[in-house]
């Protein structure tokens, strides 16, 4: 991130805004929406928003790109408050935009967005400072995929705890070859594993909202970092400086997960297919419920709203944007057109209308996303900053160059100095 973004976004954050307009009856308007993605999200978006337009009697302009560079476009439009009326916005970016809950219009506000369809946790997701800023358009998570083939070659079931993965990886190795490995974890992977496993004992997310700071312990978090090590030391995954030395080439472009030889990994339900289609003839990936610790508190699912469309506070006809949005993510022809071009999505009224269509893997993954325990995720954990501090310091850990515990401080600190800008 650019110091000039940074900059800029801070301001926006620190920037009070009056009141939002009372919500009138929607009369025909003129409407803009801008949104990322790819060929067959713009597709389905513009016909969807054309749809919509027809129904409620207004005209809607798509304002579409990929992901690279749509920050910087947005973070541009909202210091000269020229945004679309309606916005995709990735999840980590409201605190970024809207930490006082005034960036966005409040969308509780607005008569004609019917938010019964999202359960108490999605809206609290989308709010800021108590003010809801953005609605969930799908709902994801990180799930663990197992090569079954694997598994059934060596013998043994696929595992339900961390204890079965370490007595699972010594089997596999002995049976297989020391060249296979139960599991793999590197980079974000590392990080979010490191999160599962203090979640997992402690019942706590990394931030505590009630004190915008770090809510785990030096010790815990430590205790964390060193599951880490503890899983390179059994060989269950490759450490980081064994993936540097190959050139950190991504996981589903490696020859040892196509061929098995690398059989699970943590990542998001809804990339499936991605982890699936590289594997070799005759082998199954299948989705597996979160493994836990014999005293683990909670699953400890980091789940979180994928992206959320917001409502410009700025908007000349705000009910009208509400009327689109609405008609997108609840009604018939926007939930028809738009498909699974999102994921599968949050709104009770969509998921109902769309039934058992789409992937079956992706919603197996998707059913224990949504059925496991965890505390709120908060957005910072995405936070740039955040997460480099996370990932440079385990990478130093892997390199023997600190400690785990000096590593955890190392985090907390740098991690509530983050949080600090936003107070």
């Amino acid at each position: 991130m650019t110091m000039t973004l940074k900059m800029t976004l801070t301001a926006l954050a620190g920037v009070a805004y009056g009141a939002l307009m009372a919500a009138t009856p929607a009369q025909s308007a003129e409407l803009r929406m801008s949104w990322w993605g790819g060929e067959s999200r713009h597709v389905a978006t513009q016909k969807a928003i054309e749809a919509c337009g027809a129904k409620h009697g207004h005209t809607v302009k798509g304002e579409f790109t990929g992901f690279d560079g749509y920050l910087e476009k947005l973070t541009t439009q909202m210091a000269g408050r020229t945004e679309a009326d309606i916005m995709q916005v990735n999840w980590p970016w409201l605190p970024l935009f809207s930490r006082s809950g005034e960036g966005f219009a409040d969308l509780t506000k607005l008569t004609a967005l019917d938010l019964s369809n999202w359960p108490e946790t999605d809206l609290k997701a989308g709010s800021m400072n108590g003010v809801l800023q953005g609605v969930s358009v799908s709902t994801t998570g990180r799930v663990f995929f197992f090569n079954q083939t694997t598994f059934e070659k060596a013998g043994v079931a696929i595992p339900k705890t961390w204890e079965e993965l370490f007595e699972a990886t010594a089997t596999i190795k002995q049976k297989l070859g020391e060249d296979y490995y139960t599991f793999n974890a590197v980079k974000e992977t590392a990080q979010l594993v490191v999160t599962l496993a203090v979640v997992q004992k402690t019942g706590k997310d990394l931030v505590d909202p009630a004190t915008n700071r770090v809510a785990w312990t030096p010790e815990e978090l430590a205790a964390g970092i060193s599951f880490l090590g503890k899983l390179v030391e059994a060989k269950a995954i490759r450490s980081q400086k064994e993936e540097a030395a190959d050139g950190n080439v991504n996981l589903f472009e490696k020859p040892a997960w196509s061929e098995g030889k690398i059989a699970g990994s943590y990542e998001w339900d809804s990339t499936y297919s991605k982890y699936a289609d590289p594997l070799k003839e005759g082998q199954v990936l299948a989705p597996s419920a979160m493994l836990k610790f014999t005293d683990s508190v909670t699953d400890g699912v980091y789940r979180k709203p994928s992206m959320v469309f917001s409502i410009s506070r700025n908007s000349k006809n705000p009910e009208a944007a509400a009327q689109i949005l609405n008609c997108l993510l609840n009604e018939p022809e926007g939930v028809d057109a738009l498909g699974t071009s999102r994921g599968l999505p949050a709104s009770k009224a969509a998921a109902a209308r769309l039934g058992d269509s789409g992937e079956a893997k992706v919603r197996a993954a998707n059913a224990i996303v949504m059925a496991a325990s965890g505390p709120l995720v908060s957005p910072f954990n995405e936070h740039p900053e955040i997460r480099a501090a996370f990932i440079d310091t385990l990478e130093e850990y892997a390199y023997g160059q600190i400690s785990a515990e000096d590593g955890a401080q190392q985090i907390i600190d740098t991690v509530n100095d983050v949080l600090k800008k936003f107070d």
